[in-house]
């Protein structure tokens, strides 16, 4: 029998948190029955496997992650707006950087359908609406700012900027103005 107070939605938060707190490759079912001090077949009531869990935790991190950017896009266009998104991203990394790794955790296309990833394209494209780009277009440039926004993210969160001058909040910006330079001219520059 399931022990009394643990669901499926604790167990995900908790692994959030763990994730969060050790990695997200740590975040396993074993690990989590550890931090409940429970067996590990207890939590099969409630989670069918570690993978399902790590699934679970992604699907928590889009959540989030869109819930933030839809705050933040609220009433805003054009670099305002990419500004907005790109800090959506960088700032949770910094504060959920087991959660951020899970967003990127490859889920089933089914399951992909059905997230809130939709929600993070869909608001890129609004973006991307007000600089005017049209397909093709807008799907080059929707995957330029999520390479830009993770590989940027990633690096720095490795330590990649730590070894030199200026901070990597002055490149930061600057590069956002670069993109919004890149994305205000774009038809003029690709082609």
């Amino acid at each position: 029998m399931a022990r009394a107070g643990l669901t499926a939605e604790r167990l995900v938060q908790t692994g959030a948190e763990l994730a969060d707190e050790k990695g997200f490759d740590q975040v396993t079912v074993s690990a989590l029955a550890r931090r409940f001090d429970v067996k590990v077949a207890s939590l099969y009531w409630h989670l069918d496997s570690s993978d399902g869990l790590r699934k679970r935790i992604a699907l928590l991190a889009l959540e989030e992650m869109a819930d933030r950017a839809a705050s933040a896009l609220a009433g805003r266009a054009g670099k305002d707006a990419l500004t907005a998104l790109a800090n959506v991203y960088r700032d949770y990394a910094r504060e959920h950087p087991g959660r951020y790794a899970a967003a990127q955790y490859r889920l089933d296309p089914q399951t992909a359908t059905a997230s809130a990833g939709v929600r993070h394209a869909e608001y890129t494209r609004a973006i991307l609406r007000g600089y005017d780009l049209t397909e093709p277009d807008q799907t080059h440039a929707v995957r330029m700012l999520g390479s830009f926004f993770r590989g940027y993210v990633d690096t720095e969160a490795g330590g990649g900027f730590d070894h030199s001058s200026p901070d990597s909040q002055q490149t930061w910006e600057r590069l956002l103005e670069a993109l919004d330079a890149l994305l205000r001219n774009w038809t003029t520059i690709t082609r």
